[in-house]
């Protein structure tokens, strides 16, 4: 239990009708989690306004209410807090709840289009390594020490994440490493949390569907630099055109990292297979099971953020060259010398970045056949852009569903064909059942062949008219092997 007054702490508070001396038992923002004796935040979000839930809210048992406008109808028992963005309000409440666990972290955001969950898992399985007890919040999962929980969202609520922040103070973790989305960022999730530092890997196409435009998505993602604290750092990305552009602003003290450009943690690829690379990180070199110049770029950035966390360059590089891949980036298997390769890339970045990394390693005596989608209720604009980078890097493409949600899959793939021109044609299949359109790619792949199946990484589901079936492109992938060559 906490009292309203100390959880109206930094709030920005426009108008006040009750008392503040009451006892708050929760913090809720969605209407169906309200009980006795709960904080009632009306957040308006992007397709419903909780200020429509105020009076079920109260039927429920809430006590208080925040809000951006004051109900017809005033309850005399309940204290209503009028604030400018109810948002942010939410986000500084659950903080305050919590006790603020985030100022007793070393917490470190990571956010950029692409690079986010492989940087942020493999900061957490490092710091494990080198004997300290830390945090994850990811797109993946969720961490506290060896504990795991399940992802929801890229970026939690914030109700959400000063929860695990306070278990991760609770348990003894000293680090968090958290990935911070676009949406999370422009929504006020991340607001009221202490950053020790925060990591910009890219920036490139996606998402406009949401924000609009490039300008207003490179906005949400610079605002989580723009907030950091004078005593933090910030490590930008010194290959990314616009890294710099990140750092304009920021309280924080800059630092770079990049493998062409001049940085303060650099980089280099010294040799480079499939089944590693190795790599030379300022004066250690280092052989890696992660295979690719993004992940090259990612192992410079954790590196980086060791070395300005006070770790050993020496013992940072050692623990580094133990790291695995995280699950669904370019994770690789391989039968009879035919080889599957599931990854995430799902932007038209990734999915280059993915297909030119297959280029660096291949020999040429060897087919690449891409399988990928678009997912539905989208940025649309990045359907031809997918498709066409996909057939100019494969020697065959089979055009298939991602997460269709509530749009026809034929849309998708019909939006996506405009990328493909008429004399690459002869290239591209089109197959809707994702399924089948895997077990396709496999059955025309011979021994040294490369199947790159793109999008879903490591989601375990398919998303179809608003439900989740099971989906699993790593198992199936691993079945139609099995079925191809049987031991």
């Amino acid at each position: 239990m906490k009292l309203l007054k100390d959880l109206l702490y930094g709030v920005s508070i426009t108008e006040r009708v009750g008392a503040t001396q009451i006892a708050v038992s929760k913090v809720c923002f969605d209407s169906r989690t309200v009980s006795k004796g709960a904080l009632f935040v009306a957040v308006r979000g992007t397709q419903v306004d909780g200020h429509e839930y105020i009076e079920k809210a109260i039927q429920l048992g809430a006590c208080s209410i925040i809000c951006e406008q004051l109900p017809e109808k005033l309850e005399e028992k309940l204290s209503y807090i009028v604030v400018k963005d109810s948002a942010e309000a939410l986000a500084l409440v659950a903080a305050n709840f919590f006790d603020n666990p985030s100022s007793k972290l070393k917490l470190v955001g990571i956010t950029g289009t692409n690079g986010k969950t492989t940087t942020t898992t493999l900061l957490y399985k490092l710091f494990m390594q080198l004997g300290h007890k830390a945090g994850l919040l990811s797109t993946v999962k969720v961490c506290v020490g060896k504990e795991e929980f399940p992802a929801t969202h890229t970026t939690p609520d914030p109700v959400q994440i000063n929860f695990y922040l306070d278990k991760m103070v609770k348990a003894g973790c000293k680090y968090c490493f958290m990935e911070a989305s676009s949406h999370g960022i422009h929504q006020r999730r991340t607001a009221g949390l202490s950053f020790t530092g925060a990591v910009f890997t890219n920036i490139s196409h996606d998402h406009l569907d949401y924000h609009g435009n490039f300008e207003d998505y490179i906005k949400a993602k610079k605002r989580l630099f723009d907030e950091l604290p004078k005593g933090a750092f910030m490590l930008t990305n010194a290959d990314e055109r616009h890294g710099m552009t990140m750092a304009l602003n920021t309280k924080a003290k800059v630092h770079s990292f990049g493998l062409k450009s001049d940085a303060d943690f650099k980089g280099r690829i010294l040799e480079h297979q499939l089944n590693g690379m190795l790599l030379r990180l300022d004066k250690h070199e280092v052989w890696t099971k992660l295979i690719g110049r993004f992940n090259a770029s990612n192992l410079i950035a954790i590196y980086g953020v060791a070395a300005l966390l006070d770790q050993d360059p020496l013992q940072i590089a050692t623990a580094i060259s133990s790291l695995k891949s995280v699950a669904g980036r370019f994770q690789y298997i391989q039968k009879n010398e035919l080889t599957a390769i599931v990854d995430y890339a799902h932007t038209p970045d990734a999915l280059e970045n993915v297909l030119k990394t297959i280029e660096s390693i291949r020999t040429n005596n060897e087919k690449v056949i891409t399988v990928v989608g678009c997912g539905g209720n989208r940025d649309k604009t990045k359907r031809p852009e997918m498709a066409r980078i996909a057939v100019e890097l494969s020697d065959q493409v089979i055009l298939t569903s991602d997460n269709p949600r509530f749009e026809d899959p034929e849309t998708i793939i019909k939006d996506m064909e405009a990328g493909v021109e008429m004399h690459q044609s002869h290239k591209t299949l089109k197959i809707v059942d994702r399924k089948e359109a895997i077990r396709t790619a496999l059955s025309l792949g011979q021994a040294k062949d490369i199947i790159l199946i793109a999008g879903k990484g490591h989601e375990t589901y398919q998303e179809i008219k608003g439900e989740r079936f099971p989906f699993d492109d790593l198992a199936i992938a691993k079945e139609t092997l099995d079925q191809k060559y049987p031991s």
